[in-house]
């Protein structure tokens, strides 16, 4: 089976969120089709969006999967699922139990209404790109031809605030 490499950001903001975050990447693991390969530390971020909410712990994953991108998304939304996350009936940008966003996939670029890859608004959040330059810096972005690192550095210094949680993960 051929495999891909594949990078999904994590973020928490309810309940224990380091806990959950490394109980999601255990279940990433457990998954009989992906293999987690490399894991950022967890920086806290500032919440983004008009609503009120606690700070969020972001990371970012690398993994290796026989998955087609639906598929693979699939399986993330089932373990955001066991984490009591509900898309349906919750607001946007709003708190959330756990959140795995499927970032870049390869060099793919698709879009439809489920999914697009890369995430649409990647290059504009530093809680996303920080965590992913740690892991992947030199990855290019489809379609923007720059890597994660050139895109991190883009960005205005003042663009979601980060601190390192510091701390283990898995």
């Amino acid at each position: 089976m051929m495999t891909e490499t594949v990078y999904i950001g994590l973020g928490s903001n309810v309940g224990d969120r380091r806990r959950t975050l490394n109980d999601a990447l255990r279940d990433l693991e457990d998954h009989p089709d992906i293999a987690v390969m490399r894991v950022s530390r967890w920086f806290e971020t500032d919440p983004v969006g008009p609503i009120t909410q606690p700070p969020y712990l972001n990371g970012a994953a690398a993994i290796g999967t026989s998955l087609e991108p639906h598929q693979l998304l699939d399986a993330l939304l089932e373990i955001e699922r066991r984490y009591g996350r509900d898309r349906t009936s919750e607001q946007r940008w709003g708190p959330r139990t756990l959140d795995l966003d499927l970032l870049l996939y390869g060099e793919r670029q698709l879009r439809d209404d489920h999914l697009e890859i890369p995430h649409p608004r990647m290059h504009e959040r530093r809680f996303v790109l920080e965590p992913l330059c740690e892991i992947a810096g030199q990855v290019m972005h489809p379609g923007m031809t720059q890597t994660v690192a050139s895109l991190l550095a883009s960005l205005p210094a003042e663009a979601s605030p980060m601190h390192d949680s510091g701390g283990d993960r898995l």
